[in-house]
This record gives structure tokens, sequence and C-alpha cells, in this order.
């Protein structure tokens, strides 16, 4: 009878673990809804991990306001927790309040069920545009209030919104050690291709155009030292860059063709379709390092 009970209690386990390994990871880290009681580390790559030990950046700080908070992405490893305070209190040099702060990552990182691909092990942050009026916003204001575009209609240069105090903000920001590099919307990039001495390649190449990045910018951190399974971003914005800051045929490819695409001949053999590409969103625990099977399991 024992053995039998035994028995039974080892297929069930079987068969939840099996299930568990085909449920969507987006899922499962979503449920979670506190940080893992470990120590800190980044596991994994920025769109393909998970975070232990993260802890919450307070709703509200002296220079900051986490925004969307009914989201709970307000998790971050500790040295991002750091980097923000420390950008937030520099914002004010430039007579902003502080900063409004968007999504950081989940509790225990990993893929979201909704919006971002990467913000996945605690080191990528959005920061929004917006010049904060008040830093005593309620929940409701905070799920409300919109961030601001810097972007002209064009689509090739900055709007009446954007200050030097933006261009203040992000410099500060990449000329911060801890910092891997930063997403903007590319009229951005050009702006301080224009304005900056090429002398500082050094900070002015860690800005990188992107898509989608004009209400907010993207910082993305470093691997911090004691996060053995974090994997550096490859190729590196040196490589991206080869010596130089950016500002380069990449740059005027974001200005020019991706707005206005060149006109191609139509194939005459109809193609194939394209197959879908996996994305974070479906991904099982499988494609995650094993290591965040165990940031799940912590209490």
């Amino acid at each position: 009878m024992i053995r039998a009970v035994c028995l039974s209690l080892a297929i069930l386990a079987a068969g939840l673990s099996a299930a568990t390994a085909e449920t969507k990871a987006k899922d499962l880290f979503g449920s979670k809804k506190s940080g893992s009681r470990q120590a800190p580390e980044a596991i994994g790559t920025y769109a393909k991990g998970c975070g232990a030990g993260l802890v919450q950046l307070p709703e509200t700080g002296p220079t900051w306001q986490a925004m969307r908070l009914s989201r709970n992405r307000n998790w971050g490893h500790p040295e991002t927790v750091s980097f923000i305070k420390r950008l937030s209190a520099k914002a004010t040099q430039q007579g902003w309040k502080g900063l409004y702060i968007g999504d950081i990552s989940q509790p225990r990182g990993g893929p979201m069920i909704t919006g971002h691909q990467s913000h996945q092990i605690g080191l990528d942050m959005d920061i929004w545009m917006n010049k904060p009026k008040s830093l005593r916003l309620s929940r409701g204001q905070r799920e409300n209030l919109s961030a601001i575009s810097v972007r002209a209609k064009s689509q090739k240069t900055v709007n009446d919104y954007w200050t030097p105090a933006h261009a203040a903000i992000i410099e500060a920001a990449a000329r911060d050690p801890a910092v891997d590099r930063i997403f903007v919307t590319p009229p951005v990039k050009a702006y301080f291709c224009q304005k900056s001495k090429r002398r500082d390649w050094d900070w002015i190449r860690k800005i990188r155009p992107l898509y989608g990045h004009h209400y907010h910018f993207h910082v993305r951190l470093k691997c911090p030292k004691g996060s053995r399974n974090c994997q550096t971003q490859r190729p590196t914005v040196k490589e991206l860059s080869k010596g130089r800051d950016g500002c380069d045929e990449t740059l005027n490819w974001w200005l020019t063709d991706y707005l206005n695409p060149p006109k191609v001949a139509p194939k005459k053999k109809k193609a194939k379709p394209t197959p879908r590409k996996r994305g974070a969103r479906d991904y099982t625990m499988a494609d995650l390092p094993r290591q965040c099977a165990g940031v799940l399991k912590s209490r």
C-alpha cells in the first residue's frame, strides 16, 4: 500500500514538473509578487534570463517616482536602484524635481506577459522624458499620466519639448561607468552628434538610436560584479561603433531609409512565408538559464 502511494506521488510530481516545463515562462514569472530571498544576481541575457535577489525601488523618493505601479515592475538589481537614485539626484541640478521611472523588471525578472522583450535580468530601466511637475503623484495619477514625446512629426529631429536639460541628464547617464548603453529615438542621437565634440566618443557611443524610444530613454547597465551567470551583450558598443561615436551611416539609415524604405522590385517567384520568430513571450523554462528555476522556487 505504502509503495503504491509513493509511486502515485512520484508520478504526480513528474506530471507537475512536466507541466511547469511546458508552461510559458512569462506566466510563471509574471505571477510572482516579490523578489527571491537570494544573493543579488543578474542571470542570463537582457532578453533571456531572470534576476535573483532583486529589490524594489521605493514608489516615491526624494528625487524620483515610480510610474504605472499596477504593473509591479519597479524591481531591479541593487546596482540599478543605486543608479536611479544618483541619476535622479543629478537631474535636480538641471532644474528638474527629479525623474519619473517607468518599467525596470518584474520581482524576479524573466519574460513579461506584455510589453518588453528585454528587461529580464534587473539591469534595464525606462526613464520618462517628462520634466516632473510633482513628486507627490497619487497611484491613480501615475496610471493615467502620459509620457511626453521629444520627437518631431518628421521623425528626423527633436521637437520643442526637448531641452538642454534633457541632453544633460542623458549625458550624465552615459558618463556613468555602470552604464553599458542607452537607447534613444534617432533624432536624439542626431542631436548629440551635432552638438558634441568628437573627442567625447567614449560616452556618445553608448547612446544608440532605436525605434520606439521617443517617450522615454532606456538605460542598460553592465553586468555587475558577482553576477557570474550574466552575459555581456554582443556586439559591444565599441564593436558597434568600431572605435567611433556611432554618428555614421547607421544613424543616417535611421533618419532616411528606415522612415522611407527604398522601393524594391518584386520577386517573380513567390517567396515562402517567413516563419514567425520566437520571442520572449514564447519561452518555456527550458529556454532560460537553469538557475532561473531556482529563482522561481526560492521564497
